[in-house]
């Protein structure tokens, strides 16, 4: 689906924004407030977050890439507390938090069911939602193993891409997502089956930013607020919806070395916290380019991350 292009400014009305997590996990948050002018705090170990936003006069609390779990105690706290969560409606967050709900809800949505039986890898797609009921599927990948990520499937052809895109937003719009989840599906053969549903940041999100050219922590955070659904620019590499390229994810060990930078490369740290995950992006018009772009990284930086070809939690 195309969605509606709306450049407001950036003008939301929350202010400040309390951030949940810290390091990695809740650097993403901190940027995306920067870049929309927000004023941001971080709760301190030990503290309840809620209770510290309001004390401080936060007027909405920010996941970053909490467990599931974590998200609906969250957005049930805050909708005690009158504060605005960014994410999903509580309601929503608790069926994501049961197999068997959020399995029904997409049953009822139309879509079909994959078979939780057996251990099969996954392909997770996110998908960005506005109150309107406009929402847009973006570039799917697959988590092959802890460290290591990829985008976009190689197992899927492109008439499978599309079609597991509509089956995506069929379902997003059904269960009235605001903002941004990830659909996992099993592919058996021709035969996609959707298995579960994660709200907000999952930490991969950086596999569809590079090739999409969409921040999705601003994108979610605009999104919650009431703001329109923005369609994909062009990615940094020339990259759009209709030629994605390839991008590789990967977990380093943390302050191992450097990196040169250049084309294609992207490093995720948190500066503060050197102890903290690490995270390499590279991307490139295709697999052997995004290749050669890795080896030049991980020679860089002195780490080997590996690779397996199993793992089925966009959370790694």
């Amino acid at each position: 689906m195309q969605a509606d292009d709306n450049d407001s400014g950036h003008a939301l009305s929350w202010q400040r924004v309390m951030l949940a997590g810290s390091g990695l996990a809740a650097l993403r948050a901190e940027q995306a407030c920067a870049e929309l002018g927000l004023d941001w705090r971080n709760a301190a170990n030990g503290e309840d977050i809620v209770e510290r936003a309001v004390r401080l006069g936060c007027k909405a609390l920010h996941p970053g890439e909490s467990s599931v779990e974590e998200q609906w105690r969250l957005a049930r706290a805050c909708q005690q507390a009158g504060l605005a969560f960014i994410g999903p409606r509580e309601s929503l967050i608790a069926a994501m938090c049961d197999e068997a709900a959020s399995r029904q809800l997409m049953r009822e949505a139309g879509l079909p069911l994959g078979d939780t039986r057996h251990r099969t890898p996954c392909v997770h797609l996110p998908v960005l939602a506005d109150t309107r009921g406009q929402a847009l599927a973006l570039i799917e990948h697959e988590v092959l193993d802890d460290t290591f990520a990829v985008a976009p499937s190689e197992r899927l052809t492109p008439e499978q891409r599309a079609y597991l895109g509509q089956l995506a937003i069929q379902g997003a719009r059904a269960v009235g997502l605001v903002g941004l989840a990830t659909l996992s599906f099993t592919l058996v053969g021709n035969r996609p089956g959707f298995v579960a549903m994660w709200p907000g940041l999952t930490g991969f999100d950086g596999l569809a930013e590079v090739l999409t050219g969409l921040d999705l922590s601003v994108e979610l955070m605009r999104l919650v607020a009431g703001e329109r659904l923005k369609r994909p620019r062009v990615g940094p590499m020339g990259h759009g919806p209709g030629r994605p390229g390839q991008a590789r994810w990967r977990r380093l060990a943390p302050g191992v070395g450097q990196l040169g930078g250049g084309p294609g490369v992207r490093l995720d740290r948190a500066v503060l916290a050197p102890e903290a995950e690490t995270r390499l992006l590279v991307w490139g018009r295709d697999g052997a380019e995004a290749r050669r772009r890795e080896r030049r990284a991980l020679a860089e930086w002195g780490g080997d991350a590996g690779l397996s070809t199993d793992g089925d939690d966009p959370r790694g």
